[in-house]
C-alpha cells in the first residue's frame, strides 16, 4: 500500500488550497490530483511581440488586457466579445517577461475577438495577464486574433524566479479540465506544488518490471513529472504512453480476474432434451433460421449444457432476430427443468415480448407446468409494477412455484418479494438501460449462479467490447431475416427549406392512403416539460442538450393538437403515446395501432425498442438533433418490418453546419449499425464508454481511447491474461491488485462486468 498516494491533499498543499480543489474537482488525495491529467497542451512556439505579428501565421504572445466589451451580433444569434490587449506592463515602459526589455521592440496593442465567448468574457478582465495562441487574421485592414487559445497566467510566473523567457516560450502549456471558479492555471499551480512536496520516488508501480522493460516505459515518478510539467512535446507524449498502457492493463486485469472468478463458479447444466419443447418449437417454425441465428443458437446450447455459468453478449442489428435466439435458449432451460427470466427496460417492451413470445410459441404456450415436469407446454407469465394487485400476486406465485417456465418483466422482477422456483437463465434485453445493482439483484434469486444472456441492438466496435464487455463472450447477428425491407433515411433541414414542414404531413398522408401507418417521434411530452424526455426515457449522453437558442422543441401534446388541425391529415385516426400515460391507456393505444385502428402514432422514445407493427412504413422524427446516433438507429428500426420498404425523415431546424447536424448526416448516410457505432463513439464526449453515470462516479477512462488505442488494449489484454492465469488472486502482484481496487472501485468493476 502507498501511504503517499493515500495522503490527504491538505498535508501537501495546505488546508485552504486543498479545500478549493475538493470543492471544485472533488479530489481529496495526493493520488487523485496526480491522476488529474492535462486534457491537452498548448504548443506555444516562439513568443511574438505584438508589433511584429505576421498576417496569416500562427503566433503566441503574452499580453495584458486593457479593455473588454461584449456586443450582440446583428446577422445571426449570439455575441462577440472584443478584448484589447497590450504587451506593455505599463510600468516604466518595460516589456512583460521577467520585467526586462523584450527584444527591444516598442509595445503594441491588439484586438482579439471571441464569438459567443462566454468564458473569455468572464475571465479576460481588465488587468488580467494571459498567453494567447492563434492565427493572425485581417479585418478592415487591421490585424487581430479570432477565437484564439488562451491561458491565464499567474503574476508570480514573472517575478524574479530565474525563468528564461525563451525557454518558457518553448515549453508546452498543460491545459486542465477546469471550472469557472478554478481555472486551469490555478490547477497547474496546485499540481506544481504537489510535485515539489510529494515523495514520488516511493510510489508503487502497477506495471510489472518485465513489461515496463519490454515497452521501454519511463519510471512512474518521472512520468508524473513529465505529464504535468513537460519541457517538450516528447516529454508528455512518453508519459501519456506509459499511463495509457497502465490504464489498459488495470482494466484488462480486472476483467481477467472476473473471468477467473466466474469460471470457478458452479452452475446447473441445462442439457437439451430430445423431443422436448425446443425440438417441437423448431419443427413448427414457419420460417427458416438465418445462418447466424443457427450458429449462435448452437453456441448457446452448448454453453447452457455446461456446469459453469454461461456469460454471453448477443449483439445484433435492429430486427436481426435476437428474440428468437433468446427464446430457443429459454426453451432449452425449461426442457431441463429450470426457469428463464427476461428483463425488459419498459412496460411497453415487456408487454410486447410477452405477446410476441406467446404468439410465436403458439400451442406450446399454455398454463402447463415446467417442461421438465410434463414437457407438453410452457407457461409464460408477465410481471410489471402497474399490474392489478391480483394479477401481480398470481404472477409472483407462478414464478415461486415453478408453474411459470418463462417470466417476462420489468424492474418489478427485482423486487425483494419476487422469488423463483429454479431460475436457470437470465436474459437482459437492452442491457444499457439497466444498472449493475439491478442485474445482480436478479442473479441473487437463483439457487446456483444462473446462466446469463445479455442482448443489445446497438452494435459495439470490437475495441469497445474488449474494454467494456471483456469478461463476456460475444456473439453477433449481422444478417436480417427474410422479409425485412431496406429503410431509406433522409435529413429534412427546415432552416434551408421551411416549405418542407408542410410536405412532411402530405407525405404521411400518402403512406396512410396507401394502407400503411406512420410514427411521429417527439423529444418532449408537453410544452411545459423541464426535461426533454419522459421518466425512464432519459436523453442519451450523446444527445445535444445545448445550443437551442430558445427554440420550442416538438412535444407530443402540441404535435397532436397541430395534426388534428392539419388539412392534409383530415380524418386520419391518430393518438399520443408516452411514458406518463396510465398503463391501460398505453397498452390500449398500442393494441389499436397494431390492429390498424390508429393510423398515425405521435410518441416519445417509448417505442424505441421492441415495438413490432409490420404495417408501419414511415417514421418522422421531429427535432431529431435531440437524439443520439444509437437512439436514432433504434427508432428507425420500427419501420420496414413487414416486407414493405421503410422511410425515416430526420427533421431539424438547426442551421447547416451546426455540429449536431453531423449526427443526423451520419445516420442518413448508412444503415450499417457497426459503422454508426464507430461514428457514434467518435462524436460522444470522453468517458461515456464505461457509463460513468450508471456506475455512480467519474469516468474511469482518462487517457485510453478505445477507437484509437485498440493495439494497446489488445496487448494489455494478452498481458493481463498471462498475469491472472498464473496468479488469479494477484498475490505476487500487490501493486497491480491495489491499482485495480483504487482505479476501479467495486461499483465500476461490477459495471465493467456487465453480466
Amino acid at each position: 500500500m502507498s501511504a503517499e498516494l493515500d495522503l490527504a491533499l491538505e498535508r501537501r498543499l495546505g488546508k485552504r488550497s486543498a479545500a478549493v480543489i475538493e470543492k471544485h474537482l472533488g479530489i481529496t488525495t495526493v493520488e487523485g490530483l496526480l491522476n488529474y491529467y492535462p486534457r491537452r497542451y498548448m504548443n506555444r512556439g516562439e513568443l511574438t511581440p505584438i508589433s511584429e505579428i505576421p498576417r496569416d501565421e500562427e503566433v503566441t504572445l503574452i499580453a495584458r488586457v486593457l479593455s473588454s466589451s461584449t456586443r450582440r451580433m446583428q446577422a445571426r444569434r449570439g455575441t462577440i466579445t472584443d478584448v484589447v490587449v497590450s504587451d506593455d506592463d505599463g510600468k516604466q515602459g518595460l516589456r512583460l517577461v521577467g520585467g526586462t526589455e523584450y527584444r527591444g521592440k516598442a509595445p503594441g496593442t491588439l484586438k482579439i475577438s471571441f464569438f459567443n465567448g462566454y468564458k473569455a468574457q468572464a475571465e479576460l478582465l481588465q488587468g488580467r495577464l494571459a498567453l494567447f495562441s492563434g492565427k493572425v487574421t485581417s479585418f478592415k485592414g487591421s490585424l487581430g486574433l479570432t477565437n484564439p487559445d488562451y491561458q491565464l497566467l499567474d503574476e508570480d510566473m514573472f517575478s524574479d524566479n530565474g525563468r528564461d523567457p525563451e525557454k518558457m516560450a518553448a515549453m508546452p502549456i498543460p491545459v486542465y479540465p477546469a471550472t469557472s471558479k478554478l481555472p486551469s492555471w490555478k490547477i497547474q499551480k496546485a499540481v506544481s506544488t504537489l510535485l515539489e512536496t510529494a515523495d514520488l520516488d516511493t510510489l508503487p508501480d502497477p506495471i510489472p518490471a518485465d513489461i515496463a522493460a519490454r515497452e521501454k516505459f519511463i519510471p512512474i515518478a518521472s512520468a508524473y513529472r513529465l505529464i504535468h510539467e513537460p519541457e517538450s512535446a516528447g516529454d508528455w507524449q512518453q508519459a501519456r504512453r506509459r499511463f495509457r498502457y497502465q490504464e489498459a492493463l488495470v482494466l484488462q486485469s480486472a476483467l481477467a480476474r472476473r473471468r477467473a472468478q466466474l469460471a470457478a463458479e458452479e452452475a446447473t447444466a441445462r442439457r437439451p432434451v430430445p423431443d422436448g419443447l425446443l425440438a417441437r418449437f423448431d419443427a413448427d417454425l414457419p420460417f427458416t433460421l438465418t445462418a447466424g441465428q443457427a450458429a449462435v443458437g448452437e453456441t448457446l446450447g452448448g454453453e447452457l449444457a455446461r456446469d459453469t455459468p454461461m456469460n454471453r453478449l448477443l449483439q445484433g442489428e435492429v430486427g436481426s432476430g435476437k428474440t428468437v435466439v433468446a427464446l430457443r435458449a429459454m426453451l432449452q432451460v425449461v426442457d431441463a427443468g429450470g426457469q428463464a427470466a427476461l428483463l425488459a427496460p419498459t412496460e411497453v417492451l415487456a408487454a410486447q415480448h410477452f405477446d410476441s413470445i406467446r404468439r410465436t410459441l403458439g400451442p406450446l404456450s399454455s398454463d402447463g407446468l415446467l417442461g421438465g415436469m410434463d414437457g407438453a407446454s410452457v407457461q409464460v407469465s408477465l410481471l410489471t409494477g402497474s399490474m392489478p394487485t391480483a394479477a401481480r400476486r398470481q404472477a409472483m406465485l407462478d414464478a415461486a412455484s415453478g408453474t411459470a417456465g418463462i417470466v417476462i418483466g420489468t424492474h418489478a422482477l427485482l423486487s425483494g418479494n419476487v422469488s423463483f422456483y429454479d431460475l436457470g437463465l437470465i436474459v437482459v434485453d437492452e442491457q444499457h438501460r439497466f444498472g449493475v445493482e439491478q442485474r445482480d439483484a436478479l442473479r441473487a434469486k437463483a439457487r446456483k449462479p444462473p446462466h446469463l444472456l445479455v442482448m443489445t441492438a446497438t452494435p459495439i466496435p470490437r475495441t469497445v467490447a474488449m474494454t467494456v464487455f471483456g469478461d463476456l463472450e460475444t456473439s453477433v447477428l449481422n444478417e436480417l431475416p427474410a422479409g425485412r425491407a431496406p429503410i431509406s433515411t433522409h435529413l429534412v433541414g427546415l432552416a434551408e427549406n421551411p416549405a418542407w414542414a408542410g410536405r412532411i404531413w402530405a407525405r404521411a398522408r400518402e403512406e396512410i392512403d396507401a394502407g400503411h401507418q406512420v410514427y411521429v417521434v417527439c423529444p418532449r411530452i408537453g410544452t411545459d416539460d423541464d426535461g426533454d424526455f419522459s421518466p425512464g426515457e432519459a436523453a442519451p449522453p450523446e444527445a445535444d442538450t445545448e445550443g437551442d437558442g430558445g427554440r420550442e422543441l416538438a412535444s407530443v401534446t402540441a404535435v397532436v393538437e397541430h395534426l388534428l388541425e392539419e388539412p392534409s391529415l383530415s380524418g386520419v385516426p391518430l393518438a399520443p403515446l408516452h411514458g406518463r400515460q396510465e398503463p391501460d391507456l398505453k397498452f390500449g393505444v398500442m393494441d389499436d395501432f397494431a390492429a390498424n385502428r390508429i393510423k398515425l402514432l405521435v410518441s416519445t422514445t417509448v417505442i424505441e425498442v421492441g415495438v413490432d407493427v409490420h404495417n408501419a412504413t414511415l417514421m418522422v422524427i421531429l427535432d431529431a438533433d435531440r437524439f443520439g446516433i444509437s437512439q436514432l438507429h433504434q427508432l428507425r428500426g420500427r419501420v420496414g418490418r413487414g416486407g414493405l420498404p421503410g422511410t425515416c425523415l430526420l427533421v431539424t431546424s438547426l442551421e447547416p453546419g451546426h455540429p449536431s447536424r453531423r449526427r443526423l448526416e451520419a445516420v442518413a448516410a448508412t444503415t450499417d449499425g457497426f459503422a454508426l457505432s464507430e461514428e457514434d463513439l467518435k462524436m460522444r464526449r470522453e468517458g461515456d464508454i464505461l457509463g460513468a453515470s450508471q456506475s455512480g462516479g467519474r469516468s474511469t477512462l482518462k487517457l485510453l481511447r478505445v477507437l484509437e488505442h485498440g493495439d494497446v488494449i489488445a496487448r494489455a489484454r494478452e498481458d493481463a491474461q498471462q498475469i491472472v492465469g498464473g496468479d488469479p488472486a494477484l498475490a505476487d502482484r500487490p501493486e497491480l491488485a491495489e491499482a485495480i481496487e483504487k482505479y476501479l472501485n467495486p461499483e465500476k468493476e461490477a459495471f465493467l462486468e456487465r453480466g
